[in-house]
């Protein structure tokens, strides 16, 4: 997994998070055919579930810009797959513009419907979002970053207690939380989901960005591998806020995670 939980910060916070990148960074990630995201990928993209548009809008700029990127960055985009499934990334255009989400593409979704958010502006896309207060307020200088030319990347991330990499609600029930009786057992059953999250420009005359979106999986145990890492993540679920909480359906896993964390920390 390409995420350090040594870089999370504490206490936490709900926050854009954005870090600029060189102009020559790598956005894109080669899909490997045989992977388990590649066949839940596959299943979306097949089942005519993964592209969403508004009406009339032309998303053929932004697929030129993707692909362009892809071959810069060395990866095959084989002549008649779309580029999906090329690479692990989801995409969606943010539109500078308008400040809305005009075009999506995601297979992936971590517990949200993309087929809600399609055409909505950055307040109302994130309206649902904890302790967003700070973020909507940027809403306009947050977009207008995204659009400018750029390049920006952030990380998110979260505990849960399944190994799909597709968490659509309307396909998947969540996955129920283990028995926190013994907190060894409980973490043993959970995995760290982090996604790292990127803005690169369409160009071609447009004030549009390609926001990619990487799930990344991993067995918590495996990824809390250090006293350091254990710490981090303890301090930072510990400081989470109710409605954080409740809002990354983290509320029946943080005392026992934070049981087991602290004996990891030592």
């Amino acid at each position: 997994m390409d995420f350090d939980l040594a870089s999370i910060a504490t206490p936490f916070r709900m926050q854009p998070g954005l870090r600029r990148l060189g102009n020559d960074a790598r956005h894109l990630t080669p899909l490997a055919p045989d992977s388990p995201l590649a066949r839940e990928k596959q299943r979306v993209v097949q089942a005519g579930q993964s592209r969403l548009a508004v009406p009339g809008f032309d998303a053929a700029p932004a697929l030129a810009a993707i692909t362009q990127q892809a071959a810069r960055e060395g990866i095959a985009v084989p002549e008649g797959t779309p580029v999906e499934l090329a690479v692990e990334e989801d995409f969606a255009i943010l539109d500078g513009a308008s400040g809305t989400l005009p075009w999506l593409s995601v297979c992936l979704p971590s517990h949200w419907s993309p087929e809600d958010k399609l055409g909505l502006d950055f307040v109302a896309v994130h309206r649902p979002v904890a302790d967003s207060a700070t973020l909507l307020a940027a809403n306009r200088h947050l977009v207008e970053l995204a659009t400018s030319g750029e390049h920006w990347e952030r990380h998110v991330w979260t505990v849960s207690p399944s190994p799909r990499f597709d968490q659509h609600p309307r396909r998947h029930a969540r996955e129920p939380w283990p028995d926190a009786a013994d907190p060894e057992r409980f973490a043993a059953a959970c995995f760290l989901r982090a996604e790292r999250q990127t803005f690169f420009p369409v160009g071609q005359g447009t004030r549009q960005a390609v926001f990619t979106i990487r799930v990344m999986l991993q067995p918590l145990a495996q990824a809390v591998d250090t006293a350091a890492k254990a710490a981090r993540l303890h301090d930072a679920l510990a400081s989470m806020s109710e409605a954080v909480l409740q809002y990354k359906g983290l509320a029946p896993a943080r005392e026992p995670l934070l049981r087991w964390l602290q004996v990891r920390r030592g």
